[in-house]
């Protein structure tokens, strides 16, 4: 992998069950910089979980780890922080969402972020 990608994982979770929490320490432990926005606060190893719609800037990637019927309130904030691409991992694929961000320049795929960086394709 060449440079870091900058990240957002939107639904990061503490429960180390969660899909979420793995994509973030699979994000660290590929060098990847990565920022978490959660529901709660908490830690993911020593990265914080920031609560609500933070503003961060140079963003490459959104990796959307909450439901379709949840991502309406987050379709403004997603799209504000200019994303390259927008991952929809299994389980939160959103045709409409997906539709307006093609109409705003922004690439949607439908992937497993997990997949994509244990095959070296992040």
């Amino acid at each position: 992998m060449s440079e870091s990608k900058k990240t957002v994982v939107l639904g990061a979770s503490p429960n180390p069950v969660r899909f979420s929490h793995k994509a973030v320490k699979s994000l660290l432990r590929h060098d990847q910089e990565v920022v978490a926005v959660g529901f709660r606060e908490g830690l993911i190893l020593e990265q914080e979980i920031l609560v609500g719609m933070p503003p961060i800037e140079d963003v490459q990637t959104v990796s959307i780890y909450i439901g379709s019927s949840r991502q309406t309130e987050y379709y403004d904030y997603i799209i504000s922080l200019k994303p390259k691409r927008v991952i929809f991992n299994p389980g939160t694929v959103n045709p409409e969402f997906m539709g307006r961000l093609l109409r705003e320049g922004i690439e949607p795929l439908a992937e497993c972020m997990l997949v994509l960086l244990n095959d070296e394709e992040y």
